[in-house]
């Protein structure tokens, strides 16, 4: 009767663990091109022809991702100290996402449903930011309507300003680029700030592959 006891615990005990483990791990599902008609014909063509849908531990959807064929690579950035990723110009476009339902940046800022450019940049190295968020990298939101050529290059300033239509505020709608989680990509996992990250990677023009990890949902620590 013991050993029935201790094989029913054990049962029970792995299939609770399994399904917390599947529930905390979302998934990530392949899906065609990009197809919004606020994207231009150059910001499409730009892009690789699949791109990955995002599905969360309770069956929704963040939002759906589209990654640049090739991500310009060079350091243009004045001050690379503390950046996770020096391989990237700042304002290189490096793709773009869709949001299905409103949501919020990382600055818990509301973002309205839609698609939008993503482009990289670093969070400035001053007072006026210490403590914002663990890393400087950073993806800037920018409404596809108005970010029309992926080869544009942008000042720190008007990318900022460009961003912030975004939000409808004077700050930038930042998304935060982390360390990919591990493992194969493309992935989803929650961190324990219940920050959801998307794990994948790109190519870069100056050859190899860039794994990364971005924060897809979720907020800054307050």
């Amino acid at each position: 009767m013991r050993a029935y006891f201790s094989k029913a615990l054990v049962l029970l005990y792995v299939t609770v663990a399994s399904v917390a483990a599947a529930a905390q791990s979302g998934k990530v599902e392949t899906i065609g091109p990009a197809t919004d008609s606020s994207l231009s014909d150059s910001v499409k063509r730009a892009l690789e022809g699949k791109g990955y849908r995002i599905i969360l531990d309770d069956g929704s959807v963040a939002g759906e991702i589209w990654l640049r064929k090739s991500v310009a690579a060079g350091a243009t950035k004045k001050d690379e100290s503390n950046a996770l990723y020096s391989q990237l110009a700042e304002s290189v476009f490096f793709g773009v996402i869709w949001f299905p339902q409103a949501t919020t940046d990382y600055r818990g800022e509301p973002i309205k449903a839609g698609a939008y450019t993503l482009r990289y940049e670093l969070l400035p190295n001053d007072a006026n930011h210490m403590g914002v968020a663990p890393n400087r990298d950073f993806l800037l939101l920018v409404p596809a309507a108005a970010d029309s050529d992926p080869d544009a290059v942008f000042n720190f300033h008007d990318l900022v300003a460009l961003s912030a239509t975004a939000t409808g505020t004077a700050h930038p709608a930042p998304i935060s680029l982390v360390q990919a989680q591990g493992g194969a990509t493309p992935s989803l996992s929650k961190d324990s700030e219940d920050h959801w990250i998307f794990s994948g990677t790109t190519k870069l023009s100056s050859g190899g592959d860039l794994v990364f990890g971005l924060v897809v949902k979720g907020t800054a620590p307050q």
